[in-house]
């Protein structure tokens, strides 16, 4: 089905974006707060296994639409709520 292929190509660019942002704030060069760069990488672990779950239909696409939407937004979000 079309559908499904075009949601397997977004899960797979999404965990594609995940695994460099996870990827960057692990360097050691990386001059972001450590608690912050302990999020991403939390986030980006959570990301690649729920994106699994996704896939075989045993979990909605909702929590991912949401961390998605939450980094688009920025920080000023979470202050602004």
């Amino acid at each position: 089905r079309k559908g499904q292929g075009d949601l397997a190509r977004a899960i797979l660019d999404n965990r594609r974006l995940w695994i460099l942002l996870t990827g960057d704030a692990a360097h050691e060069n990386n001059r972001l707060p450590d608690e912050l760069r302990a999020q991403i990488i939390s986030l980006g672990l959570f990301v690649q296994q729920h994106s699994v779950k996704v896939m075989d239909g045993t979990s909605p696409i909702d929590a991912l639409i949401d961390i998605n939407t939450a980094i688009m937004r920025g920080p000023r979000s979470a202050a602004d709520s």
